[in-house]
């Protein structure tokens, strides 16, 4: 239990020592990371403050730089701290995946995109390149667009396979919404990519649609 004798604000840090990370509140992560609060706000009411503000910590996450920084007590510095640790969160999630290594199964798969791709407040349309032997050549995202969608252009995807000689592509997009549940645009968008590239014998292995916490595979759902 964490020692009364200690001021509030310094217990989560108290707790994470004696119990480990998972063990806290949202607000008590976010109490750490902020390390000290403003005037009037100790850094435990700031935390919750910020919670509320922006409906849960993935809405702090990705808020933008200006949103971000409006709120009393944030700023450029915090706002640095912040897309550092998604960042360095992303390159952990990203291991199972660097280039030559081949792809070990469809899990690694679901989190190396659902970590690139599941917190961008617009839609972004990324392929990820493969040899013959399914070992990864490049990750790369191709369009960004809206909150409601982005423009995506088959001869450019054409372009950029080649460029990399691929064999193979699985190709990815976020919905903002967080549901990942596809469309029949998004549907039509993979057969239309499918049909180009068979013409040059690049085989689309998948098309996953990335939301909170789930992706959802084309390819299971046989809609291919």
């Amino acid at each position: 239990m964490p020692n009364p004798d200690w001021p509030e604000d310094e217990r989560p840090r108290e707790r994470l020592l004696c119990h480990g990370a998972g063990s806290l509140s949202d607000a008590e992560l976010l109490a750490i990371f902020l390390r000290t609060g403003t005037a009037g706000m100790p850094v435990m009411a700031l935390a919750r403050y910020l919670i509320d503000e922006f409906s849960g910590l993935r809405g702090l996450m990705t808020a933008s730089q200006r949103q971000f920084c409006a709120v009393k007590g944030l700023g450029n510095a915090k706002y640095a701290q912040v897309q550092a640790a998604m960042e360095m969160a992303r390159r952990v999630m990203d291991e199972p995946l660097r280039q030559g290594d081949p792809l070990r199964s469809p899990e690694d798969t679901r989190r190396f995109l659902s970590s690139r791709l599941g917190t961008y407040p617009h839609e972004v349309f990324s392929g990820l390149f493969l040899d013959n032997r399914h070992r990864v050549i490049r990750y790369q995202e191709l369009f960004r667009g809206t909150i409601d969608g982005a423009a995506v252009y088959p001869r450019e995807v054409l372009r950029q396979a080649l460029e990399v000689n691929a064999a193979a592509v699985i190709f990815a997009h976020n919905h903002p919404s967080g549901v990942a549940e596809p469309s029949q645009a998004d549907v039509s968008l993979t057969r239309r990519l499918k049909n180009a590239l068979e013409l040059v014998d690049i085989r689309v292995l998948d098309h996953m649609v990335v939301g909170h916490g789930e992706v959802v595979s084309l390819a299971e759902r046989g809609l291919m």
